[in-house]
């Protein structure tokens, strides 16, 4: 007897027909939202110079028809928008009440960490004075905190 081929789906066609069954906590949809974007635009000139893929920022521009400049604030906009979603799932919702304030909090450093390597400039693929003296002052002379 011949074994029936199973179709090949991916999680997101599954989801398609299941709404829960992608759906993440919007703490984590935001953080994602606010790390891409914060990357995307402060890395936009350098990453369009190396011929990668369009960034959020061409797709902005594209999609609304705007300069660079109007698509690098739309999308700062929405990632103040993630920061408010994430400090609102933090503080009055139902997820906040289930899951341990341990995992909530490392999401929350991850997306600090991101802003901080990515507030002013690409820190993360060019390293400069900022992110050495943070990592330094952070790891290597900690201020020591006594209750």
């Amino acid at each position: 007897m011949e074994q029936p081929k199973l179709k090949r789906r991916s999680l997101r066609s599954e989801a398609s027909g299941n709404p829960k069954a992608y759906n993440n906590p919007k703490i984590i949809d935001a953080s994602s939202i606010a790390n891409r974007l914060m990357n995307d635009v402060t890395s936009h000139k350098f990453e369009q110079e190396r011929g990668h893929s369009a960034s959020a920022v061409e797709c902005y521009m594209k999609e609304h028809a705007v300069s660079k400049e109007k698509a690098c604030n739309g999308l700062k906009k929405r990632v103040e928008n993630a920061w408010k979603d994430i400090n609102q799932e933090l503080i009055f919702s139902e997820i906040s009440k289930v899951v341990p304030r341990t995992v909530l909090t490392r999401i929350l450093n991850f997306t600090r960490v991101t802003e901080f390597i990515y507030k002013n400039r690409d820190e993360y693929t060019h390293v400069g004075k900022n992110t050495k003296e943070g990592i330094t002052s952070l790891l290597i002379d900690p201020i020591s905190v006594s209750y």
